[in-house]
């Protein structure tokens, strides 16, 4: 079975469209409060994860842009930030099973530094064009759950009032497409669409069809029989 990841791409590319008109409209309305830059890699660091379908996405296009050595690098990048952030999110399961609550966690994960597997010896995005939706939004004001987040290098004002990215309704969006193309493909895999992975293992994984867990005919033939 081949896979037409097409239909989902796209879908995805229109919320990741909407994201930068987002982060358009607010760096045009805050020109002074909005620090971006060429070179600042402060976003590169931040600890996040993707859905299924934008870490097929980003597969998809690491494939298509690096070959030979180029690939090499990246995948030994990705294996050295797969293993930080692994001992990271282990130290957060221990905190849970140790009683801590789920706000504290949360908090201290979102101090966590990790250096991405995309950020090169420049530090620049060796991606940047097809970067992460998080990584478009970082620099304005975004709300998770109901709490707001900005920059630590921005100049936006605490207790003010500013134009926020709520990431919550996004990542549902992000969801829904995933659940889409599970529901598409057919896997055994009833609940990959409530996958969250990192960046380093989206570059590192095969989304091929052992991987998503797709039924062929014969199989399908064989369990109704």
């Amino acid at each position: 079975m081949e896979i037409d990841f097409t239909p989902f791409f796209k879908k995805y590319e229109a919320i990741r469209d909407l994201a930068d008109d987002a982060f358009s409209r607010v760096q045009n309305e805050f020109p002074d409060r909005v620090k971006c830059q060429i070179k600042c890699a402060d976003c590169c660091h931040a600890l996040f994860d993707l859905t299924l379908i934008e870490a097929i996405y980003i597969n998809h296009r690491f494939k298509q842009g690096f070959q030979g050595e180029e690939r090499v690098v990246l995948l030994e990048r990705s294996n050295r930030a797969d293993r930080k952030i692994h001992m990271i999110k282990k130290k957060a399961y221990n905190d849970k099973k140790s009683g801590k609550n789920d706000v504290e966690i949360l908090m201290n994960l979102a101090s966590e530094r990790a250096r991405c597997a995309l950020l090169n010896d420049g530090d620049l995005c060796d991606l940047y064009e097809y970067r992460p939706i998080t990584c478009r939004l970082y620099g304005i004001p975004t709300s998770v759950e109901g709490i707001s987040h900005t920059c630590g290098l921005s100049d936006f004002a605490a207790g003010q009032k500013y134009p926020t990215v709520n990431l919550d309704i996004i990542q549902n969006k992000l969801y829904e497409i995933s659940a889409e193309f599970v529901d598409q493909i057919k896997t055994r895999y009833i609940k990959m669409a409530e996958m969250l992975i990192p960046v380093s293992m989206a570059i590192l994984t095969d989304y091929d069809e052992d991987y998503l867990g797709i039924k062929n005919p014969d199989e399908a033939e064989e369990k109704q029989g």
